[in-house]
């Protein structure tokens, strides 16, 4: 059996919905995995066939997989897990970013994290860290997996005659456009800690003005 007889049987396997619960909550963790990238093509496979039936089931899988994994990286990070503190240490402006939004505004911060690499993995972790209670998380990640859901679900529909066409192809354009994805959010935090920087700044003039005084 060669390689798109292989990416087309696993495409059209009755099986993917499971097995992309279990990838998609273990992306959290481990974001190496390639759950976009499978999910996407996934998507493209089930648009190419007009399978409406499949296009729900991988919707259900999708939203379920992120929860979980949201879920089990919150509670790593109140437990200050060192397999998520290594990476938060790590992420440098996404942390800090993240950091200084999230008990005042987390449903910004989860949304935009979720686009950038490793981010689902720091701003989950950076929820359970600061003590973010769960009824309030849950929402918050319900709205960030929607929103990544939707994002992958019209990737999939545009990658529909492409998987068609080709397994193969449609798995290497899923794995660009979400390296595509990834880069510009990656700069709009890099932005946003600027612009954080230069406000801290420009208000310590001011403190220091009123504790002299």
């Amino acid at each position: 059996m060669d390689v798109v007889s292989i990416c087309t049987a696993v495409l059209h396997s009755p099986w993917l919905p499971l097995a992309l619960v279990v990838l998609v909550a273990l992306d959290a963790p481990f974001p190496m995995l390639p759950s976009e990238t499978i999910l996407m093509t996934g998507y493209a496979a089930a648009f190419a066939d007009g399978d409406v039936g499949a296009v729900a089931l991988l919707v259900l899988a999708a939203l379920l997989g992120c929860v979980l994994g949201d879920l089990l990286v919150h509670a790593l990070g109140r437990s200050s897990t060192r397999l998520v503190a290594r990476h938060v240490d790590r992420a440098g402006p996404v942390a800090q970013c993240v950091t200084a939004t999230m008990l005042t505004r987390p449903l910004v911060a989860l949304v935009a994290a979720r686009f950038v690499p490793s981010g689902r993995l720091v701003s989950t972790a950076v929820a359970g860290r600061v003590g973010l209670p769960v009824r309030r998380f849950v929402p918050c990640s319900l709205a960030s997996s929607s929103a990544w859901g939707v994002y992958m679900l019209v990737a999939g529909l545009l990658l529909g005659p492409v998987v068609a066409e080709s397994p193969l192809v449609g798995l290497a354009v899923g794995a660009g456009m979400a390296a595509v994805t990834a880069s510009a959010f990656g700069i709009y935090y890099r932005l946003r800690v600027r612009r954080l920087r230069r406000e801290a700044v420009a208000a310590e003039p001011a403190t220091a003005y009123f504790v002299a005084a």
